[in-house]
């Protein structure tokens, strides 16, 4: 009785602190996502489009949890002092292959507008740098964002 008692503690109490930590990393990686389309002075509706697609898509949300989370990792952008609280949580949790994709999100959305913007372009070198990604990572996703826009348009 104690055993099985013990069990299901564990498995209970366990499943939330996972859940958390998911939450963590779908704010952190949304924070960074709002700091890109942020980062021009300007916010579009495309821009917020694709960025709630881009959490839907990622992180398997439903429409009213990625509009939730746009609106919550829009609060912590205005707030957060630097981006390394949020860069370290990814680095802690992802593999390359994760924070490869993260990048080649930024990337979209900076050129969601049709128009990169230099704040864009430094931001996304900031957070690629953080997530101790290569600069030849950062070409090959910045040249993969392009020939998207290129091919869509």
């Amino acid at each position: 009785m104690i055993t099985k008692l013990k069990t299901w503690l564990k498995e209970n109490l366990e499943q939330p602190a996972q859940n958390e930590q998911s939450l963590q990393l779908d704010l952190a990686t949304a924070v960074l996502y709002c700091e890109v389309i942020r980062a021009d002075h300007s916010l579009d509706e495309q821009e917020k489009s694709l960025m709630q697609s881009m959490l839907m898509r990622q992180f398997q949300l439903s429409e009213a949890e990625a509009q939730t989370l746009l609106e919550d990792s829009g609060d912590e952008a205005r707030h957060a002092a630097d981006l390394v609280s949020f860069t370290r949580l990814v680095n802690e949790r992802c593999d390359a292959r994760e924070k490869n994709l993260i990048l080649e999100n930024l990337w979209q959305l900076a050129y969601a507008d049709d128009h990169l913007d230099p704040h864009e372009e430094h931001i996304i070198r900031r957070i690629a740098d953080l997530l101790y990604l290569p600069h030849s990572h950062f070409i090959q996703a910045k040249l993969k964002a392009q020939q998207a826009r290129e091919g869509g348009a």
